[in-house]
């Protein structure tokens, strides 16, 4: 049985997008159309539109209410505890509910698309491992050669939500038919990055310099990275990243406001792509709380919302 999915198309440039509503609402399509030559934004697997694949290594996936790890296979929040998924082969949980389920759409047009993500709908079991019921809408846009995403989570119940939110895009390298992804340049605004220990953070940062120094620039062949960067360098509420490919004269840039405010960056080992992942959120939050890192995880009153956006261009 297909999985349903999406098209959008900007009707004056030709750029396009397809978005698998039937699992995870992953945009893992991005055809930006530059000077009249298709680019194929995004990686992903060869199968990944079955929904047999593993739904956070391709396209773009939506992570929630954790991105990331949250140590060990249970939350134990406000008394109460409740058993989680995702399984990071470490014994953790990683990137949450949203990625694997199915979505519905709410709205629909040639150029845009709205899905909507509600556990207490998609799945009442979500709600004996999370504190709270919660509804994510997700919007992707396109105009031009940009593709813009906002996504915003509500606190439907009675109870607090704690929440963390991550996106996830795959970026193909190099960007175009011409060179080798080493050649590109990838340019991330951060400052710090948390050391990791087992793949979660200790909460001591340190500089982003040397091997990290992705605030200058890096070549993509001296990147061996899987890293949480701390510390993004805004300007009037927005960061932007990019990924420049002198070869096919092309840059992508990816723009993401202040609700941001870490970055993971991935380099997955087939090298054929790069991961810049905005997160509202440190990874295994609750614990960096415990630890005093961080204030406590962000957190939604009944009736509350949470909004932001990021958009992706390629020039």
């Amino acid at each position: 049985m297909a999985i349903e999915e999406v098209k959008i198309i900007d009707p004056t440039s030709g750029s396009s997008a397809t978005i698998l509503v039937g699992a995870g609402f992953n945009c893992y399509k991005f055809e930006a159309v530059v000077a009249g030559a298709p680019v194929d934004v995004l990686w992903t697997t060869p199968n990944f539109a079955t929904g047999k694949e593993r739904p956070s290594h391709s396209g773009i996936p939506v992570l929630f209410p954790y991105p990331g790890r949250l140590r060990g296979t249970t939350l134990d929040y406000a008394g109460k505890s409740y058993p989680l998924e995702g399984n990071d082969g470490r014994g953790n949980a990683i990137h949450g509910y949203c990625l694997t389920r199915p979505w519905e759409v709410v709205e629909k047009s040639a150029s845009s698309v709205v899905g909507k993500f509600q556990a207490s709908k998609v799945d009442p079991d979500i709600l004996k491992k999370w504190p709270a019921d919660f509804i994510v809408t997700v919007s992707y846009e396109l105009s031009g050669t940009t593709l813009a995403s906002k996504i915003t989570v509500e606190n439907p119940d009675d109870k607090p939500l704690p929440f963390g939110l991550g996106t996830h895009p795959y970026f193909r390298l190099p960007l175009g038919p011409q060179g080798t992804a080493d050649d590109c340049r990838v340019t991330v605004p951060v400052r710090n990055y948390f050391e990791l220990v087992d793949m979660l953070p200790s909460g001591k940062k340190l500089p982003a310099t040397g091997p990290r120094g992705l605030a200058a620039g890096m070549r993509f062949a001296d990147m061996k990275l899987d890293d949480v960067f701390t510390d993004v360098e805004f300007s009037s509420g927005e960061a932007s990243a990019s990924i420049a490919d002198p070869t096919n004269r092309r840059t992508l840039s990816m723009a993401f406001d202040s609700g941001f405010t870490q970055v993971v960056v991935y380099n997955p080992p087939h090298r054929e792509a790069v991961c810049i992942e905005p997160y509202t959120c440190v990874p295994d939050q609750f614990t960096m709380t415990e630890k005093g890192v961080i204030g406590a995880p962000q957190t939604l009153k009944p009736g509350e919302k949470f909004s932001c956006r990021y958009e992706i261009a390629v020039e």
